[in-house]
C-alpha cells in the first residue's frame, strides 16, 4: 500500500541580520572631528567680533578727529577705494560682493551712530534704486521710499533727507527723462553716483508653461523684450509702477509671473523660473545721489552740466568745438525739450574731471559765455559698475 505523502511545513522567514554596529572607534572619531570644528568656529567668532567692534571704533574716532565730520560721513570715493582693495586682498570662499556688504555694514552703522542719514530713494523696497541706495549708504542709513523721481527731488529740496537717490540713465533705454525734467525745475546738485549691473529673473509660483502675465515696470519689460518673445510667447505682458508690485502679484495672482530681481523673489516668497534674462547682459543703470555737498577733487571724477543754447543753427555744434578745443573728454549727451511756449533745446552733458580743475575751469567758463542757461549740476568721483 503505497504511503500518503506528507505536506510540507512551510518555512519561516528568516529577518536578515541587522547591520553591523558602527565601529565605536569611527564614531567617536567623528564626534571628536566635530566638537573640535565647534570649538575653532566659536573662537574665530569670539576673534571676527573683537576686530569688527576695533575697526568700528577706530572708525568713529577718525570720524571725531576729523575737522569737517560731514566730509567723512559721506565719502565715496574712500568707500569705492576701499571695496576695490577689499576685493583685491580676499582668497575666498567670500568674493568681492560679500566683503563689501560686511565692511560697508560696519561702516554705515558706525556713521550713523555720528549721524542718521536720511536718504529717500525711488521705491518701494527692493527696488533696483532701492538696492543702490544699500550699496552707497548701507542698510544702517534711514532710507526712505518715496513713490516718484519728482517726490524724491522734494524731499531734499525741502531738507526732508539729507540725499536723495534716483537713476538717470540706463545703458539699454537711455535717459530717464522723469530724473531730468527735475533738474531743470529744482536747484539740486549731485555729489555722487551709483552704477549698478542690472539683472532680471523671471519670478513666479507656477511652472512656465502655465504663466499667462508676466508683469513689472515699463523698463524692465523693455530690457527682456527679446527673451521673452522668445520664451514666453503665451504671456502677456503688463506694464505695473515697480518690479516690486510686479512681484506681488505674481504672489497673489494664478498664473502670473514678474519681471525682478533676486531680492524680491526672496522678500516675496517667489521661485526663479530663469535667471539673468535681460538682453543686454552689460545692462547697467548709473543713479545719481542728490545733495548739496561739494566733493573735492580725487583724480578720477565726473562733472554733469545742464546746457541750453540759443535756438539758432550751429549753436550746439559751437558748444562741444569748446569741449575739443580743451582737449575735454565727453562721456553722455542727452537733450531734452523746453517746456512752455519757448522754443528750443536743454541738454545734459557728462564730462571727465572736476569743475575746479583749471582745465575743465577755462572750459566751462568759455561755454557760459555763448550760452543761454548753464548750470554745473555736480563734479563727483566716478564710479565702476557693481555686481
Amino acid at each position: 500500500m503505497a504511503t500518503k505523502p506528507q505536506p510540507k511545513k512551510p518555512t519561516k522567514s528568516v529577518p536578515p541580520p541587522p547591520p553591523a554596529p558602527a565601529k565605536p572607534s569611527a564614531v567617536a572619531s567623528s564626534t571628536k572631528v566635530a566638537a573640535g570644528l565647534e570649538s575653532e568656529l566659536a573662537k574665530i567668532d569670539s576673534e571676527i567680533l573683537k576686530l569688527a567692534n576695533r575697526r568700528a571704533a577706530a572708525t568713529l574716532k577718525l570720524i571725531e578727529a576729523a575737522p569737517d565730520k560731514r566730509a567723512m560721513l559721506f565719502d565715496p570715493h574712500a568707500d569705492d577705494t576701499l571695496w576695490s582693495r577689499l576685493s583685491g586682498e580676499t582668497t575666498g570662499p567670500l568674493q568681492g560682493s560679500s566683503v563689501r556688504g560686511i565692511f560697508r555694514h560696519i561702516l554705515s552703522a558706525v556713521r550713523n551712530q555720528v549721524r542718521v542719514q536720511r536718504v529717500a530713494y525711488l521705491g518701494p523696497a527692493f527696488s533696483f534704486t532701492h538696492m543702490a541706495a544699500i550699496e552707497r549708504f548701507g542698510e544702517a542709513a534711514d532710507l526712505i521710499p518715496v513713490n516718484t523721481i519728482a517726490a524724491v527731488f522734494e524731499e531734499v529740496n525741502r531738507g526732508h533727507a539729507e540725499f536723495g537717490l534716483v537713476p538717470i540713465e540706463n545703458s539699454t533705454d537711455g535717459r530717464i527723462v522723469d530724473t531730468l525734467d527735475m533738474f531743470t525745475r529744482l536747484p539740486l546738485r549731485i555729489c555722487g553716483e551709483v552704477q549698478l549691473s542690472i539683472h532680471h529673473n523671471l519670478l513666479g509660483k507656477a511652472s512656465r508653461g502655465d504663466i499667462t502675465e508676466v508683469y513689472s515696470k515699463p523698463q524692465a519689460l523693455s530690457q527682456c523684450r527679446d527673451w521673452l518673445s522668445r520664451n514666453m510667447p503665451q504671456a502677456r505682458t503688463i506694464e505695473v509702477t515697480s518690479t516690486s508690485t510686479a512681484a506681488q502679484l505674481a504672489r497673489d495672482k494664478p498664473g502670473a509671473a514678474a519681471v525682478a530681481s533676486r531680492q524680491a523673489a526672496v522678500e516675496y516668497g517667489l521661485d526663479i523660473l530663469a535667471h539673468n534674462i535681460e538682453d543686454n547682459k552689460q545692462n547697467v543703470t548709473r543713479f545719481a545721489v542728490l545733495g548739496d555737498k561739494p566733493m573735492s577733487a580725487t583724480g578720477k571724477d565726473r562733472t554733469s552740466l545742464l546746457l541750453q543754447t540759443p535756438d539758432k543753427p550751429g549753436a550746439l555744434a559751437n558748444a562741444l568745438d569748446v569741449f575739443r578745443k580743451g582737449k575735454i573728454n565727453l562721456t553722455w549727451i542727452e537733450s531734452f525739450p523746453l517746456r512752455g511756449p519757448e522754443s528750443g533745446y536743454i541738454f545734459f552733458l557728462d564730462c571727465e574731471g572736476h569743475a575746479k580743475d583749471s582745465k575743465i575751469k577755462k572750459t566751462l567758463d568759455e561755454l557760459a559765455e555763448g550760452a543761454v542757461r548753464m548750470e554745473v549740476l555736480g563734479s563727483y568721483p566716478r564710479s565702476e559698475p557693481i555686481e
